[in-house]
């Protein structure tokens, strides 16, 4: 499932991101690729032992565990520190996957991907190029979204970025390691929650019903999670 979330940043946090950014020291991307991914990473990575990229990354951290489509959408069990990148003129990161097993920093503890997060952190039209495609069963989809909007997609879709053919291109990115390891799980349990949601707000189905709606939600996690 890939799945847009429009807004995530409002215009206040995107103006203080982008100014916390323009400080950052930034390094080859190419430095934190591994295997084949090396060869085709040509981008800007803030540095993320600085004290400056470990604040803002946590920040979004915080973000992303309290925005509730997101929660829903993904079931978080664990969040990689988020990585901030800049793509420049002819700049590009070629068709790769994501790694299925990645370190978190220094904790000792590694994370399963099953879901890809870019945060979009530059306006669309502040730049030519630089699309996000991935790869799916239906064909290659492009994603260019604007400044403050997200797009989710599993982790083990081929995808790229477009080299920058004018201006800047900044984003965040991470992975997630959902309770559910299983996609089609975690799709089918996003659109029964949403459902539940929006009954919810529409207040016109019995109390009981939403109730029995829940239970069922709420089982079938437990059921699926692996803890």
């Amino acid at each position: 499932m890939m799945l847009v979330i429009e807004g995530f940043l409002d215009t206040r946090e995107l103006a203080d991101y982008r100014s916390r950014l323009e400080q950052m020291r930034w390094q080859s991307g190419s430095r934190t690729a591994g295997g084949l991914s090396a060869l085709a990473k040509r981008n800007e990575q803030a540095d993320p032992a600085s004290k400056e990229a470990k604040d803002l990354s946590n920040r979004l951290l915080r973000k992303m565990g309290h925005h509730a489509t997101l929660v829903s959408a993904c079931l978080p069990h664990r969040i990689h520190p988020p990585v901030f990148n800049r793509y420049g003129l002819d700049q590009s990161y070629g068709t790769h996957v994501d790694s299925a097993i990645m370190p978190m920093g220094n904790t000792g503890q590694v994370l399963r991907s099953d879901v890809s997060m870019t945060l979009f952190l530059s306006a669309a039209d502040e730049y030519d190029g630089g699309e996000l495609v991935i790869e799916g069963e239906s064909g290659a989809q492009s994603v260019k979204l604007e400044a403050g909007d997200l797009v989710l997609y599993p982790s083990g879709r081929l995808h790229r970025v477009n080299p920058v053919t004018r201006g800047e291109r900044l984003a965040a990115i991470t992975w997630i390691q959902s309770f559910l390891g299983d996609a089609h799980s975690r799709s089918l349990l996003f659109e029964l929650d949403q459902s539940i949601q929006s009954l919810t707000r529409r207040g016109t189905t019995d109390e009981a019903d939403l109730l029995r709606l829940s239970s069922v939600y709420h089982n079938l996690v437990r059921h699926l999670a692996q803890v």
